[in-house]
């Protein structure tokens, strides 16, 4: 039977990579698909991973209707045998109805791959309606890590190395950014709530006022 698959988990965890991977094995086995991603690291229309893999894919842009797109492929003599859509936190939840209907109308596996939460521990709406209508929910198997070694749990967005907890929802960034750019890290749960970066430890580590100082 086919199925609406959400594939989560943090960032860094490899979930383009496995998006990229699903796409080669069923090609390698003569199917074809059709790829959504949104504000992809690499530009509009790209699939990638921090590996260095990348793949064109359709820009799924606001108010686009996934599901009268591959309708009209089909109709013009294109043939889609899956459905991969990397990025889908950024998908709206009508967006997301929409990749159900291709599973239950059109009979064809749907894989999204997307982080849950944002920056602010807050359900990304994309996210939430892929909670909701998904037939399985896998959470990826490779753990990203905290700065302290521990498993990373929530994504903290930063500024400079500094953590910040306002702001719009989407504002696109890698985790390999420069100094002064909007960034992303992975924390635990203990360290974001702290908004503790590897940056402010590092530079706290330096500071000779870390830790009371006694005469004695």
């Amino acid at each position: 039977m086919p199925e609406l698959v959400f594939f989560s988990g943090t960032m860094d965890c490899g979930k383009s990579t496995l998006a990229l991977q699903i796409g080669h094995n069923r090609s390698a086995r003569g199917l074809q698909g059709v790829i959504f991603t949104r504000d992809d690291r690499a530009g509009e229309g790209k699939l990638s991973s921090r590996l260095g893999l990348v793949t064109d894919a359709v820009e799924a842009e606001e108010g686009m209707d996934l599901y009268a797109h591959i309708v009209d492929r089909v109709s013009r003599g294109g043939r889609v045998d899956y459905v991969i859509v990397d990025e889908a936190q950024f998908l709206g939840p009508d967006q997301i109805d929409q990749l159900a209907r291709v599973v239950d109308d059109l009979g064809l596996d749907v894989f999204a791959f997307g982080i849950t939460t944002d920056f602010r521990t807050k359900l990304f709406p994309g996210s939430q309606r892929l909670i909701e209508l998904a037939d399985r929910i896998e959470a990826l198997q490779v753990e990203a890590l905290c700065w302290c070694g521990a498993r990373a749990t929530h994504n903290a967005r930063t500024v400079d190395g500094e953590m910040v907890v306002e702001g719009a929802q989407v504002v696109v960034g890698d985790v390999n950014r420069q100094a002064g750019e909007v960034g992303y890290e992975v924390l635990c749960r203990r360290h974001h709530c702290r908004r503790m970066t590897s940056r402010s430890v590092h530079a706290g580590a330096l500071s000779p006022d870390v830790l009371p100082v006694s005469s004695d």
